[in-house]
């Protein structure tokens, strides 16, 4: 019988523990307002784009696009992914 190639590490354990649904969600609905990076545990860059207001709405869109296609990522620099029943 033949050993898995990696028998102590955890399924998706590169993967952000922060919810891809809230992360979409707040992106959509308060992205303007720097609340998914908040989130996401990036207070600074949360900041400005609260006061920048999404950067004027081109930074919103793009964390928007970073958020739906997978390459968001948290605070510990792991992306945040969708992950089937999860």
């Amino acid at each position: 019988m033949s050993q898995p190639p990696y028998p102590n590490r955890q399924p998706y354990a590169d993967v952000s523990e922060k919810s891809w649904l809230a992360t979409l969600l707040l992106s959509i609905f308060l992205g303007e307002f720097g609340i998914d990076r908040f989130y996401l545990g990036k207070i600074g860059t949360g900041i400005l784009k609260l006061i920048t207001v999404g950067g004027f709405g081109v930074w919103w869109l793009i964390d928007l696009i970073l958020v739906i296609a997978g390459v968001m990522k948290d605070k510990r620099g792991l992306p945040v992914k969708y992950v089937p029943g999860r």
